[in-house]
């Protein structure tokens, strides 16, 4: 590839945090990956309405975590790429003020977005960390459950990450995940583009070799069951905001390719 993924994604989804502070006006996707179409409808309205605006604005998600992390009393959370702290924020009021949920996220506009939410929604038990998922900076075995929405696909070492993901884990911690899986092959054409990279679509794995390499660096009782299936109008939609061309990939040969997913599994 002539383009480095993680500065690429940095750049887009600072500019997603600006442009929901007003600080720059940019076009975010309204897409499965960033909230406006499938995320859209991940919280219901009762869940969300004492959470900053911006911190909703800024949900990226493509599925809800939070529905199955099976979050207690008193357990301490991760959460991989926190963006502006939606998941963050719902998550700290299942653990309580006996509990904490971090969240890490590499770009410093999402981190400064989610810090002011915090500090506008009068959150105490939840701290935010600058870093990589392939570099969490966490001490072993120092959390109970690791959730992430629609992040480990952005990354180009998911094996380090879900490595990272399992050496931070307490023995017998939780993983779950909310990703983007392939259904079928897709165009080599379209694991080239940046474009895609950035939309959550070309770093997809397969849900046959996630569970493979979640296998691979420890974990057990995995699931991988996609949930919500991206047709051709949906990737359609996508491809605007984020202008890849999908007659050039052929739309033909990626309709139905792509799943928001659950993925669960246990250290």
């Amino acid at each position: 590839m002539d383009f480095n993924v993680k500065e690429t994604v940095k750049e887009k989804y600072g500019n997603i945090a600006k442009n929901v502070t007003g600080v720059k006006k940019s076009s975010c996707c309204s897409s499965p990956c960033c909230g406006e179409d499938i995320s859209a409808g991940l919280y219901d309205m009762e869940t969300i309405k004492n959470l900053p605006q911006e911190a909703v604005n800024a949900s990226l998600g493509c599925a809800n975590p939070l529905l199955f992390a099976g979050l207690k009393e008193g357990e301490i959370v991760l959460d991989l790429g926190s963006g502006g702290g939606i998941d963050v924020f719902l998550a700290s009021k299942y653990v309580g003020d006996a509990g904490k949920v971090y969240g890490l996220d590499m770009t410093d506009e999402m981190l400064e977005l989610a810090n002011r939410n915090k500090e506008t929604a009068g959150i105490t038990n939840v701290s935010f960390l600058k870093g990589y998922i392939e570099e969490i900076p966490l001490p072993d075995e120092s959390v109970d459950v690791i959730m992430s929405n629609c992040v480990i696909n952005l990354s180009e070492n998911k094996e380090k990450a879900l490595s990272e993901a399992y050496r931070v884990l307490k023995k017998g911690g939780r993983l779950a995940i909310a990703d983007i899986v392939t259904l079928k092959d897709i165009p080599s054409e379209a694991k080239k583009n940046a474009e895609m990279w950035v939309g959550c679509l070309a770093g997809a794995l397969n849900a046959n070799e996630y569970k493979k390499l979640l296998s691979t660096v420890g974990f057990e009782e995995i699931k991988v069951d996609p949930i919500h299936v991206y047709t051709k109008e949906i990737i359609l939609d996508l491809a605007k905001p984020f202008g890849f061309d999908t007659k050039s990939i052929g739309l033909d040969a990626i309709d139905g390719a792509f799943a928001g997913a659950a993925i669960k599994a246990r250290k």
